[in-house]
């Protein structure tokens, strides 16, 4: 079920920021109509790169009202998950791949009051969520291999925002989102959110040196209702 444009929220990941002027940068992304802010937490051993813990999380939640979500790109997610809870973020996604027991986890997030969101690597089946649909609260799909901004988005993603929107409303969670994650821009944001998408995470396509962040959001915005 594809839901209306005007439902569809924009999440910027701060990865992409200007760190030196983070405060400015979270600002700029809330006076452009943002929804949410994403936050990239990557371990160096899931994904090759490091990036940042709880106190990062901690900071950013100082400098919004908005809702942050925390993407956990580690190995070992129980370790962190309460860390992040406890920072403020209104949402905690996980990798299937990374734990022997979503369901638990998924659970254990939930029950501290925040949203669950299951993510997956594109090539990773999306049978390996199925049994854990209905406990989630999202089911984010991963469109570039998790790791680094920039990338471009892999195609056959659209296919896979259709099956898990299926699958979400086969078991009975149309209110559940489908997210996305990688190679959302300008050209790719209508196809992505007619394939069933309704939250998606705008990495370089919101933080570049080619315009203002305004400009940026204005762009995918317009670039979501052009016929």
């Amino acid at each position: 079920m594809t839901r209306p444009v005007q439902h569809v929220q924009i999440a910027p990941s701060i990865l992409n920021a200007d760190w030196t002027r983070l405060a400015d940068q979270i600002a700029e992304a809330e006076a452009a109509g943002v929804d949410w802010i994403s936050l990239d937490v990557m371990d160096g051993n899931f994904v090759p790169p490091i990036t940042f813990g709880g106190q990062m999380a901690s900071a950013v939640r100082g400098l919004t009202a908005l809702p942050i979500e925390a993407h956990l790109m580690v190995e070992h997610p129980e370790d962190q998950i309460d860390e992040f809870i406890d920072a403020g973020v209104d949402c905690v996604t996980i990798h299937v791949e990374t734990t022997r027991h979503p369901h638990r986890l998924l659970q254990r997030i939930s029950e501290r009051g925040v949203e669950a969101g299951i993510t997956l690597n594109p090539g990773t089946p999306l049978s390996e969520i199925e049994a854990v649909l209905p406990i989630c609260g999202r089911v984010q799909i991963m469109s570039v291999n998790p790791g680094w901004g920039g990338q471009r988005f892999i195609p056959e993603s659209l296919s896979r925002i259709r099956r898990a929107r299926e699958m979400l409303d086969a078991c009975g969670r149309d209110d559940a989102r489908v997210a996305v994650d990688g190679g959302v821009n300008e050209s790719t944001i209508a196809e992505i959110v007619a394939a069933g998408a309704d939250w998606l995470v705008a990495g370089s396509a919101v933080y570049n040196d080619r315009e203002s962040v305004s400009e940026a959001v204005t762009r995918l915005r317009r670039a979501l209702t052009r016929d």
